[in-house]
């Protein structure tokens, strides 16, 4: 896996395409001066939270006695299912709520940004080779950046793209996401084989 992979693949498991509405309909009652401060500090605490999986992740699954293979095989089941969700909206849960205040750390930066799937990648993406820790540290920071600066400018996009528009970039995002699930789930199989 190369920095460039790894940070597509938590791109698009972030899905900032995807949280635009839910970010726009959560801040719709705060002024967009402070939206934009509440947007970036949403995903620093995500950050922060992703950095610790990364790094203290795998230890959690050595208490687990998790191996590589079983979390590569759980890791692509995870995303195809959140892919699945992506590629058809039908599938969303309609149990999320909005609050009418000002959120602060859910739903914005746990579970929309360092969700469950965001944060068994990056200790997926660990598990892989952990003496590369600073390039994955790199691959995950390209990832927060390019969602935090499409969510910084959602109101600009969604006028620019409209819901169409933001829908079908959310189902071809979904679509990519499969193709790299299968790939973890044949992965984790092949290397499961080798054992």
């Amino acid at each position: 896996m190369t920095v460039i992979s790894a940070s597509l693949l938590l791109f698009l498991v972030m899905d900032p395409i995807g949280n635009i509405p839910f970010f726009l309909t959560t801040l719709k009652n705060v002024e967009q001066k402070r939206q934009r401060f509440i947007i970036i500090r949403e995903h620093l605490i995500a950050l922060t939270i992703l950095v610790l999986f990364l790094f203290f992740g795998q230890y959690i699954l050595q208490i687990l006695q998790i191996s590589e293979p079983a979390l590569t095989v759980a890791g692509g089941i995870i995303l195809f299912l959140i892919a699945l969700r992506m590629v058809f909206p039908g599938f969303k849960n309609g149990d999320e709520t909005i609050s009418d205040g000002e959120p602060f750390i859910v739903p914005l930066a746990i579970p929309l940004i360092a969700g469950p799937s965001a944060m068994a990648s990056v200790m997926l993406i660990m598990s892989h080779d952990t003496g590369r820790w600073q390039e994955w540290l790199l691959a995950l920071t390209i990832a927060w950046l390019a969602s935090g600066t499409i969510l910084y400018l959602a109101s600009s996009l969604r006028r620019i793209l409209g819901n169409r528009g933001l829908v079908a970039i959310e189902r071809l995002m979904g679509m990519v996401l499969i193709t790299i699930a299968t790939q973890m789930v044949l992965s984790g199989i092949r290397k499961f084989m080798e054992i």
